[in-house]
């Protein structure tokens, strides 16, 4: 589990690619920092799992579910990631419930600038489960909705994020990962098995308690 704060940018170092799997070693320093092989850590959004490392630099393998389902095949040498260590149970929780498993591939349409604020539109296929104000991930990025429609959603960043994260550095064009709320997916599969259970659960009742 992760918060979408990202820690550190880290770049890639080098790949080794068989078919539709990747090897990746990613240079870092802080997020080796207390790492162990088996820890999980966020690159780009995608949970991956360490399996070696030294004080500066970490390696993680990629399936080939993960190579088709998330921009991680588009990575080359020298490419910058972000990266993000799982959350500690008794750790400040400073952005959204994160699972770095990727929903959905974005393509980023329009950018622009108001005041210290650079704006992205970000085209995806499904919208059903991003809401005005909700939360979203975008390359392992906790970030606001502040606008949506039936094919894409805007987002913003303020000068820290634009500076602390690779999306700072993307342009029209460009392709992101995207993690939809998982709250709102569960609440979707609850609704979806209220009416085959007896659990009283309905949109009515929920809409009672506030969700």
């Amino acid at each position: 589990m992760f918060t979408g704060i990202v820690e550190e940018k880290g770049k890639i170092e080098s790949i080794k690619q068989t078919n539709h799997a990747l090897q990746l070693k990613i240079a870092a320093g802080k997020v080796t920092e207390d790492v162990s092989v088996g820890d999980s850590i966020s690159v780009n959004g995608v949970c991956l799992t360490v399996t070696n490392y030294d004080a500066n630099w970490f390696t993680v393998d990629v399936i080939p579910e993960t190579f088709r389902g998330s921009s991680l095949s588009r990575l080359s040498s020298q490419s910058v990631v972000n990266l993000e260590r799982a959350m500690h149970a008794n750790g400040r929780f400073g952005g959204h419930f994160v699972s770095g498993h990727v929903d959905a591939i974005g393509t980023i349409e329009r950018t622009w600038i108001e005041d210290n604020a650079k704006y992205y539109y970000i085209a995806v296929k499904d919208t059903r489960y991003i809401t005005m104000k909700g939360s979203v991930s975008v390359d392992g990025t906790s970030l606001t909705v502040f606008g949506v429609d039936d094919h894409g959603f805007t987002i913003s960043l303020i000068p820290e994020t634009q500076k602390a994260t690779i999306l700072g550095e993307k342009n029209r064009g460009d392709i992101v990962n995207v993690e939809y709320d998982m709250l709102a997916k569960y609440m979707e599969r609850l609704l979806q098995n209220s009416g085959k259970q007896s659990s009283g659960l309905t949109e009515e009742k929920l809409k009672q308690y506030g969700f």
